[in-house]
């Protein structure tokens, strides 16, 4: 995988993952802890800038990793 394929995995499973954890599934249709909700706006914000700016923090923390960037 390179960078863009573990960026647009990352960033779905953080979607995923704080909607599960922003709403309560059992008898109460409300929010469990609607402060989970801030990491899906998080997420969305930052590949919203992405959009202008060209530019990913996790991009770069993952090339710091030594993840490639192009298939070769």
């Amino acid at each position: 995988m390179i960078v863009t394929d573990w960026i647009h995995t990352i960033a779905g499973f953080f979607i995923l993952l704080t909607m599960a954890l922003g709403i309560d599934c059992g008898n109460n249709p409300l929010f469990m802890h609607k402060y989970w909700l801030f990491g899906t706006a998080f997420v969305g914000l930052n590949l919203f800038q992405f959009g202008f700016t060209k530019f990913c923090p996790l991009g770069l923390i993952l090339k710091a990793l030594g993840v490639p960037e192009n298939r070769t």
